[in-house]
């Protein structure tokens, strides 16, 4: 992970993001235990106040749980909650503009659905 400290991104989120996308990425495990804060505020040169309040964000959105003098673990179900949010951020950051700006233009619905098609395939075809 590395922390960005010119970003507009608070720290804590870029803790709490970080831990999110390795949940996806299968690098942290649902039941899996995770660093402690203060472990983590070592690896990464922070304040263990700051990666305690990205860590407790995903607790109360129930990424991740406490065990009482254990630790925290990724909860079942983690990686659907993350997926489920990461794709209502994508209508609401990207999807809502592309609609808007579709409109201006006059794109009709079939026209846009043709063009998400053919770069659907253009992008997929050179990831290959």
């Amino acid at each position: 992970m590395d922390i960005d400290e010119t970003s507009l991104t608070p720290i804590f989120l870029q803790v709490a993001e970080w831990l999110e996308e390795e949940i996806l990425r299968d690098h942290i495990l649902e039941e899996e235990q995770v660093p402690s804060t203060n472990q983590f505020a070592i690896l990464y040169k922070i304040n263990p106040a700051t990666a305690r309040k990205g860590f407790t964000l995903l607790v109360d959105e129930g990424i991740l749980y406490k065990k009482r003098g254990i630790g925290m673990f990724v909860a079942t179900g983690a990686k659907d909650k993350i997926l489920k949010k990461a794709k209502n951020r994508f209508v609401n950051e990207y999807l809502h503009k592309l609609l808007e700006e579709a409109g201006r233009l006059n794109i009709r619905k079939d026209e846009l659905i043709q063009m998400i098609g053919e770069e659907w395939d253009c992008v997929w075809e050179e990831a290959k």
